[in-house]
């Protein structure tokens, strides 16, 4: 067996499992679970009708490089997105389709991290823990930059050493960041891209969330968007990740791209043609209708909002909650130990949150998730304001 499998971690939700084992919540309260990030608005309707016109699609074997048609449609989304030079994107050089944002950004890794050279791959902390996984069964070593409340939960870059840069090959991103929601601004991804330049790495940023913001007129910005502004319409160094999963309610779908520095995709294209991963037929086509169409994204955001608003006027006086830049999480802080007060609000209000530790490694004689929890405002409306007011009940009989 590989032997780098034994540096795994278990996963957040068999450490959220274990702490709530043996436990009893009372029984005349349905239980509400806000641990995990799926998504439960509706799915389009458009999609399902896609889908179950497409069933003869099955009949011939797909492309790993995917469609031209699905592929276009990403280039015109991302161009329009994130207002980038036309033609600067090429369908054919500059995306490549994937099977979810979870899986490339794992491949991803395995792909282009050269083991012989000691590489380091850099990535926030808290963290999706894809990423160290993506980092141990490339041969990497993990090097965990704390994301806290003093710099805004975005990295701190100036502080890392040269030595770390100089051995650094890859850097993972999360703008919009999970679990913080926070955003990283365009001056710092343009100075991210000066240090790709000058120490040799490649700067992978999972945008996933990048669609679920607050502000019509403020759209977070992304990495190719920074590029573009810098110069760089090559996007050398340069690859983000976005999905269908959050935008578009399609998690079961598991679509995704990858887009930017068609040299390094070149590379991953010829991985992915061994990994053996193309997307089916009837997905490829209803992704394309799910690129080209933003209404439903316009609602979602809508639903995202409403829920924020009601469930942070519940908890302000009770809870220092602050609305997120974007995502659909709060990042909330706790008046006592995050562990014991995701069992606590489990045991008393049949509520399931997800401690910050599980999402976090120790760094620098600190753990950033602790006295945080993750609440995934992803139930329907009604369901989240009913647990908003459980957890204040919670709060405040501590």
């Amino acid at each position: 067996m590989n032997p780098d499998l034994e540096k795994l971690q278990p996963y957040p939700f068999e450490k959220l499992a274990q702490l709530k084992e043996g436990i009893m919540p009372p029984q005349e309260l349905e239980h509400i679970a806000l641990s995990i990030g799926e998504p439960r608005h509706a799915a389009p309707g458009f999609i399902a009708e896609i889908l179950q016109s497409s069933v003869g699609k099955l009949s011939s074997y797909p492309l790993t490089k995917g469609a031209v048609e699905l592929r276009q449609s990403i280039t015109n989304w991302l161009t329009q997105r994130f207002k980038l030079p036309e033609n600067s994107l090429d369908a054919e050089r500059h995306i490549l389709p994937v099977n979810g944002t979870r899986e490339a950004l794992f491949a991803f890794a395995q792909a282009i991290i050269d083991r012989q050279r000691n590489p380091l791959i850099v990535m926030p902390n808290p963290f999706y823990q894809i990423y160290e996984g993506a980092a141990f069964l490339s041969g990497a070593e993990p090097y965990f930059l704390n994301s806290t409340e003093d710099n805004n939960f975005i990295p701190d870059f100036d502080s890392v050493p040269e030595n770390v840069w100089d051995r650094c090959q890859l850097l993972y991103l999360c703008s919009p960041g999970n679990p913080s929601g926070a955003v990283i601004d365009t001056p710092t991804l343009q100075q991210l891209m000066s240090l790709a330049e000058k120490h040799d790495f490649i700067i992978a940023s999972d945008e996933c969330y990048s669609e679920i913001y607050f502000d019509e007129q403020s759209p977070p910005p992304g990495l190719l968007e920074a590029a573009a502004q810098a110069g760089n319409t090559d996007y050398k160094r340069c690859v983000v990740f976005h999905s269908l999963s959050k935008r578009s309610n399609l998690p079961g779908l598991r679509s995704g791209f990858v887009a930017g520095d068609a040299e390094v995709l070149q590379q991953f294209f010829k991985y992915r043609t061994y990994h053996g991963c193309a997307m089916s037929p009837p997905y490829q086509l209803a992704s394309i209708a799910a690129w080209s169409d933003e209404q439903h994204v316009q609602e979602n955001r809508r639903l995202y909002r409403e829920k924020f608003d009601a469930v942070t006027d519940i908890l302000k006086p009770v809870l220092d909650v602050r609305y997120p830049e974007a995502s659909f999480y709060l990042w909330q802080k706790t008046p006592i130990d995050d562990t014991e007060f995701a069992q606590g609000l489990f045991k008393y209000q049949n509520i399931t949150v997800l401690p910050g530790r599980y999402l976090s490694r120790e760094m620098n004689n600190t753990n950033p998730g602790e006295h945080y929890v993750r609440i995934a405002l992803v139930a329907k409306v009604e369901e989240c304001i009913e647990a908003a007011q459980r957890i204040r009940r919670y709060v405040e009989s501590l």
